[in-house]
């Protein structure tokens, strides 16, 4: 009777770590990093160049970019996504509070960045689980970008 429950206990082992293998092998499983989801470094350079020229031509944050140094801040805004979402990237960019002080950044033209990166990733064809991920990692930093 032992052995029966052994064998079945060790069945059961076996059928779990064939599943949960080939969920992990699966494309677009739960296993790829966000940073693979978003298409790598070539995924993530793409998104960060449509973002930008989405808000340069946005008449509600075009003037936030006027003077805006758009390479520099493409090159930052595509280190930044790459390391928050698990790429090999390392930030070399200034906080978000010391990078946006004294810009007058309102809660609107927050909202209408994060409108036009959803636009962005909708039109890359990312899932909405994937938008979902991104999202969250960057709208804790709100806070730092919206300053009274």
């Amino acid at each position: 009777m032992c052995r029966s429950s052994s064998a079945a206990s060790a069945l059961h082992a076996l059928l779990l770590v064939l599943l949960l293998t080939a969920c992990a092998s699966t494309p677009g499983g739960s296993a790829a990093t966000l940073y693979e989801r978003l298409g790598g470094h070539a995924g993530i350079d793409a998104l960060a160049l449509d973002l930008l020229e989405r808000s340069a031509a946005d008449p509600r944050i075009r003037g936030d970019f006027a003077e805006a140094d758009i390479v520099n801040l493409h090159e930052r805004l595509v280190e930044q996504l790459c390391a928050l979402s698990g790429g090999p990237c390392l930030y070399r960019g200034r906080d978000m509070r010391a990078a946006h002080l004294g810009l007058g950044i309102t809660e609107a033209d927050f909202n209408a960045l994060v409108e036009n990166l959803v636009d962005a990733m909708t039109a890359r064809g990312l899932p909405i689980a994937t938008q979902n991920a991104l999202i969250a990692l960057l709208a804790p930093m709100q806070r730092d970008i919206v300053q009274p």
